[in-house]
């Protein structure tokens, strides 16, 4: 047997009564079928996504049970005649965990194949790891302080004095000679 889950949007102006007897066609039709229903979900009434048959909100149900194919069919059908269905879709989800354990085997094999990863750490205990500090040792020196100034800054012995700084104007448009 596989298992399935089932959406059901059922018309929102049907009583709680007709809802109740939608769900129990449902799970009749199942377990008449040598099914068995695993949960049943009663969402409530919500707003839909988009318009369908002219509703724009309906009431919810989802249905997890485990069946053969032919009691699907069975229950599809059934749901398709039933006024009080507006929509429906039927998943089977074992094939999705069919999928993840076929996918977790590929990922085991793989990592057998691979090769171990080397130790990091030390052969002889108490000895230090290659490149690490040994035992006791400091953990870093302190960054060196530079006697000069720092980098792209002139120092104060380069200071060019304000007098030197001038810089001639550029001749006004009006003293340009004209050839």
């Amino acid at each position: 047997m596989r298992l399935y889950e089932e959406v059901l949007i059922i018309k929102p102006d049907a009583t709680e009564e007709e809802a109740a007897g939608v769900i129990e066609l449902l799970s009749k039709t199942v377990t008449d079928q040598e099914g068995k229903i695993e949960k049943v979900d009663d969402w409530g009434r919500r707003k839909l996504a988009y318009r369908v048959a002219k509703f724009d909100e309906g009431h919810y149900v989802v249905v997890t049970f485990s069946a053969k194919a032919e009691t699907v069919r069975e229950v599809e059908r059934r749901l398709r005649v039933s006024d009080l269905v507006i929509k429906f879709m039927t998943v089977r989800l074992d094939e999705k965990l069919k999928w993840v354990e076929k996918r977790k085997k590929k990922r085991e094999e793989r990592a057998k194949r691979k090769p171990p990863v080397p130790a990091l750490l030390p052969a002889i205990p108490g000895a230090a790891a290659p490149g690490a500090p040994a035992v006791g040792a400091p953990a870093m020196p302190a960054a060196p302080v530079p006697a000069g100034p720092a980098p792209g800054k002139p120092a104060a012995s380069d200071a060019v004095p304000a007098a030197a700084e001038t810089i001639p104007a550029a001749p006004a448009a009006e003293e340009v000679k004209e050839s």
